[in-house]
């Protein structure tokens, strides 16, 4: 649900038309907008087919010719791994990155962070609309459960990045591009089994290009487990379905997509006693009845509905010039639910009959938003030049509501009745131009001029009435200078600027943050050998940190520092040994600090930034006995790491070297079936004892660990 990250409630919309607008009403919408324009399409001549899904992203994408570091990882990649954990814990062996999750066994609620920096600072984009909340600025992938069996490819730029739609990128950009389509009917049964009563079963189809133009293709996808944390179930529904038109230059997708989710309460944490003698407990429903006895409500869970409709037309008007257009839709709708022992009345406005003043109750928090939009860009491209200008205008508007729907002594309260009301709205519009031109045949220059403008309204009792306005310009500019062929530098600075979250607000007069992004890297590209690798300067004005703290309903309390920078260097490989043996090694080591840190009026002087480890490491050997067989070793090492801004010694994590081991092996039989696959994976062979998140109350340490040795493995069947 998008409502919470380790207990965080993020605020949603309301007040729109668009709000009013049911599912199926919204689905007829965009199929009239897309059939209108199949009808437009079908005039031109389609005597061949180009392929131009990339125009969809080529607007937030960066090649090698543009001096920003990045990774990609394609659909082949992807479906080694894709048994049912979330994205997440599948770019887990990516520089830089450190994942976690709060059940324990990497599906359900799962955290990233890249270069340090949390969900809330990772820009992301699904065929380049934004799909970050616009509130709390984090990703929940939970709402999109199996969404990595609908992505082509993926690409995770570090650093600020290239200019793109939604939230402020300071840690990293993640873009996303959904299915290609087929030209060849398909059809795919996807089903794993593994540890925790794990469970995933997935269904596909493509009807191929009918008549060479027109393709339907979808997905259904179910995920069930009981999560490695006591009661950390999570039950999982998601679908996915794409109308494609394709013409000689022209490529028309709408998109309907989306998930439901019920999952236990997990994110409370345990701390350091309960973690070393039951590793497992879940306090999330926890209570005493009447009787004395401790029990667990049933239904302390989260549940939450999210529905996405996109429609997308790419149109290639010359060899030169290529556009695209978009609009988007979400709609989302849910609650999470408690049970609360002893409450005061009147703070859940219940009026008493009599003299009881306190009760056991059990409260539902509600959001009902909407998200709505286009984004827009149109790309030149000749010998020399490269030019895209584009944009995006989206607005997202809801509202936020409480509930009692059980108390155990009677008030003069009304079923239905609400005990808070929020509200607000958040308009986001920018526009950019990005540009790389070819001086000479080595060197060549990247300009980026992006300006964003930001209206956010809020009223509740944590925020008080906000109504902020935020004006952005974020130039970015960078040269690449290749040496010969395998040997690249480039050298690039980016500017970036973010607003506050809803959380942020609570805490009382809060800045925007600044930052300014020097990248100095090298790239070199052999046969056997590609290295990439770079050294980067993080330099930020009021930067929001995470203090590690939490406030009464757990939401992760952040502060502004005056000043604060990372400085790290990057290194990642892949170094092909043989015909069947394959390395890819990375790493990261990196300083971050906060300068002449004051917290509550106490000076500290300079500090390390928390969740910051200053070393990541990972690496992959893979090794092909033969044509069909992949087997692989996967292994990851996070340093020590602080969960506050003082350096406090119980607020430490101690590192963790991790290591799974993947196995797949493809039949290709002769009747009925394209192929068969077999896929296994077992995560933590070693079975280590290790904590990858965690928050402090006060000066407490509360941890999340994580599973030991766990398996899963499926059957995958193409035919």
């Amino acid at each position: 649900m998008k409502t919470i990250f380790l207990g965080t409630e993020v605020l949603s919309f309301k007040g729109s038309k668009v709000r009013k607008m049911s599912r199926t009403k919204s689905i007829l919408f965009l199929s009239s907008i897309f059939f209108s324009l199949f009808s437009f399409a079908q005039q031109q001549d389609s005597t061949k087919v180009n392929q131009l899904d990339d125009v969809l992203v080529s607007a937030v994408r960066v090649t090698t010719k543009t001096p920003v570091s990045f990774s990609n990882m394609d659909k082949k990649e992807i479906k080694y791994r894709n048994l049912g954990q979330d994205i997440p814990v599948l770019m887990n062996y990516l520089p830089s990155v450190v994942t976690t999750s709060d059940a324990g066994n990497g599906v359900g609620y799962t955290g990233i962070r890249v270069r340090g920096s949390d969900a809330t600072r990772v820009n992301v984009t699904i065929n380049g609309i934004p799909y970050n909340d616009a509130e709390s600025q984090g990703t929940f992938w939970v709402n999109m459960p199996d969404f990595a069996s609908s992505v082509e490819s993926l690409q995770l730029q570090r650093g600020v990045g290239t200019s793109t739609n939604g939230a402020g990128a300071f840690g990293a950009s993640l873009n996303m591009l959904t299915d290609s389509y087929a030209r060849k009917a398909t059809g795919e049964i996807s089903s794993s089994a593994g540890s925790f009563n794990t469970f995933k079963n997935t269904v596909k189809f493509s009807t191929g290009l009918l008549n060479d133009h027109f393709e339907i293709a979808g997905r259904l996808s179910t995920i069930k487990t009981h999560g490695y944390i006591d009661r950390g179930s999570a039950d999982l529904k998601s679908y996915f379905l794409q109308g494609t038109y394709v013409g000689k230059t022209t490529l028309i997708k709408a998109l309907v997509f989306g998930g439901t989710q019920k999952t236990y309460q997990s994110w409370n944490g345990i701390d350091g006693e309960t973690l070393n003698e039951n590793r497992t407990f879940n306090s999330a429903g926890m209570y005493t009845d009447e009787a004395g006895n401790v029990r667990f409500y049933d239904n302390e869970t989260d549940n939450y509905n999210q529905d996405h409709y996109q429609l997308h037309w790419s149109e290639s008007i010359s060899d030169k010039w290529s556009t695209n257009f978009a609009l988007h839709y979400t709609k989302g709708k849910g609650y999470y639910e408690n049970y609360k022992e002893d409450s005061d009345m009147a703070e859940y406005g219940l009026n008493p009959v009599g003299t009881v003043t306190e009760t056991d109750l059990i409260r539902q928090k509600w959001l009902d938003n909407d998200f709505y939009g286009t984004t827009f860009s149109a790309k030149y491209v000749t010998e020399k030049l490269n030019v895209i200008l584009g944009g995006g205008w989206n607005k997202y508007e809801g509202d936020h509501f409480g509930k009692v729907i059980w108390a155990r002594y009677a008030s003069q309260s009304e079923l239905g009745d609400h005990y808070y009301d929020d509200y607000s709205t958040k308009t986001d519009g920018n526009i950019f131009a990005k540009a790389n031109y070819q001086f000479t045949e080595k060197l060549s220059f990247y300009g980026d001029l992006q300006y964003r403008r930001v209206r956010y309204k809020a009223n509740s009792a944590e925020t008080g009435l906000v109504d902020d306005t935020f004006n952005f310009f974020n130039p970015k500019a960078g040269l690449n200078y290749a040496f010969n062929e395998k040997n690249t530098l480039y050298f690039s600075y980016a500017r970036a600027n973010r607003e506050p979250n809803r959380t942020d607000y609570e805490g009382g007069n809060v800045k925007p943050e600044k930052l300014n992004d020097f990248e100095l890297g090298w790239r070199f590209n052999s046969e056997k050998f590609q290295l990439n690798s770079n050294v980067y300067y993080m330099g930020y004005k009021d930067q929001l940190i995470l203090t590690g703290r939490l406030d009464d309903v757990g939401n992760p309390i952040r502060a502004n520092t005056e000043k604060s920078y990372r400085l790290g260097f990057e290194f990642d490989a892949t170094i092909a040994l043989s015909e069947k043996f394959t390395l890819r090694p990375n790493f990261t080591l990196s300083s971050n600090k906060n300068v002449d840190l004051a917290v509550d009026g106490e000076y500290y002087g300079t500090t390390k930034i928390a969740y910051s480890p200053e070393v990541i490491a990972g690496n992959v050997i893979v090794y092909k006995p033969m044509e069909r067989l992949y087997l692989s070793l996967l292994q990851k090492y996070v340093g020590e790491q602080y969960m506050n801004n003082i350096e406090l010694p119980a607020a430490k994590l101690a590192d963790y070297f991790v290591n799974d081991f993947n196995a797949s092996y493809e039949i290709k039989p002769k009747t009925i079936f394209q192929s068969i696959t077999i896929t296994a994976l077992v995560n933590n062979i070693f079975d280590k004892k290790y904590v990858s998140n965690g928050a402090m109350w006060d000066v407490y340490p509360y941890y999340y660990p994580q599973a030991g040795t766990n398996f899963l493995i499926g059957l995958n069947l193409k035919f």
